[in-house]
């Protein structure tokens, strides 16, 4: 007689991406699934206040934060690309250190994501996995919770925002090709050790004749030398939004996630709902 095959249970998973929205999903959910698989995918250029922030929440969430990518982190795969820089149009840096590592953790393995979208966000529903052992939840949008809902958990369980919150407004790598000019010069203030190994990266592509830059129509050393332009100009923009609330309240409606659009917004290819901050 045949022994009847064990059915294996679906997995619970919550990535985090070291911003505040997947920080405060984690936190939301602890207790309410406690079978949750916590996973981060290191890219390898990661901000330190990045790494300093996963390792809080998982002080707090009590169980490990499993770390995908180990070993192969973006200097790898940019070799495998021909040391071609990822940009805007061509962002190889996706499939290759966020969704083939996520899509080999599932594997064939029925699984249930969950999703840190809010309720004032509900238009955006992410990328999906077109994998049909993957589903998708979206508790703040089915509980009504809101960015000051958010912030209050995250005051609540005493971990707070990223220190990176104090310049940039966003996660994802040191090199993210989206983030501001005025970020940059941020970035060579408070990381530049960083910034300048953004600057190698640049000065071999252009060596070898080609034109990719990491902020588009700029390379960094001339941006850096624009400095103190570039921060008076941010500097203008903030007074303008304090002086027109409206304004401030749009460009507030705009910016609520503050992942990396390069990775997980108006993109061709197929992403992951995880991944969304």
């Amino acid at each position: 007689m045949t022994e009847p095959t064990e059915t294996k249970p679906v997995r619970h998973l919550l990535g985090l991406s070291g911003g505040k929205d997947s920080s405060a999903l984690a936190i939301y959910m602890r207790d309410k699934v406690p079978e949750m698989e916590y996973f981060f995918a290191d890219t390898g250029a990661e901000l330190p206040e990045t790494l300093e922030y996963i390792d809080l929440l998982e002080d707090y969430l009590g169980k490990p934060i499993v770390r995908l990518n180990a070993g192969r982190s973006f200097e790898h795969y940019l070799k495998l690309n021909g040391n071609f820089l990822p940009t805007n149009r061509t962002r190889w840096c996706t499939p290759e250190l966020k969704i083939r590592p996520f899509e080999d953790y599932v594997g064939n393995d029925k699984a249930i994501t969950y999703v840190a979208i809010r309720a004032d966000e509900s238009h955006r529903k992410g990328y999906l996995s077109t994998k049909p052992n993957i589903s998708a939840k979206y508790p703040f949008i089915e509980d009504d919770k809101r960015i000051e809902d958010i912030e209050e958990m995250l005051e609540t369980a005493s971990v707070g925002k990223p220190k990176y919150y104090e310049w940039r407004g966003r996660s994802g790598c040191y090199f993210c090709f989206f983030q501001r000019k005025v970020e940059w010069v941020r970035l060579a203030e408070r990381h530049p050790d960083l910034f300048k190994k953004a600057q190698e990266f640049e000065e071999y592509h252009r060596k070898e004749g080609r034109t990719q830059t990491w902020s588009q129509g700029e390379y960094l050393s001339d941006l850096l030398a624009r400095r103190e332009e570039i921060i008076s100009e941010a500097e203008e923009r903030d007074q303008l939004d304090q002086a027109h609330p409206s304004k401030r309240l749009i460009k507030s409606l705009r910016t609520m996630d503050d992942s990396d659009p390069g990775c997980l917004r108006n993109d061709s290819l197929t992403s992951y709902s995880f991944l969304i901050e």
